[in-house]
């Protein structure tokens, strides 16, 4: 009989071996054009995803479920601490479903620093 700990560390050898087979795929798979999405900011402006990278050449866009989720909201009061570590190194932006008043107002409520987008509407959370 295999003990509990043998079955853990064969699972974690396949996991693991799988890990490397999805790397090697997704290297053979080649780039794709990502479409340049229309956002509309919190401060209710007009942008692109082109526009988000600024002079940077790498972007992080957090995904963040909206005003109504704690934990996004828990999420998001972290990266407010870290934000200007992280924009002086790439654009940074967090985009919600929330409309851009929404996302004003509770940007200002919990004093964000960091830009945000709209996505309402939009399909680029789909990709």
């Amino acid at each position: 009989m295999i003990t509990i700990q043998a079955q853990i560390e064969k699972l974690e050898q396949e996991i693991f071996e799988k890990k490397k087979q999805l790397v090697e795929l997704r290297k053979s798979v080649g780039e794709r054009l990502v479409p340049n999405y229309e956002f509309v900011t919190s401060t209710n402006k007009q942008t692109t995803l082109l526009d988000l990278f600024g002079d940077k050449d790498e972007l992080f866009v957090i995904h963040n479920m909206g005003k109504s989720c704690s934990y996004c909201t828990m999420w998001a009061d972290g990266f407010n601490g870290v934000y200007h570590h992280l924009a002086a190194k790439a654009g940074f932006v967090l985009a919600s479903p929330d409309t851009p008043s929404v996302q004003e107002d509770f940007a200002a409520e919990r004093k964000w620093q960091f830009p945000m987008i709209s996505v309402k509407g939009s399909s680029f959370t789909d990709e």
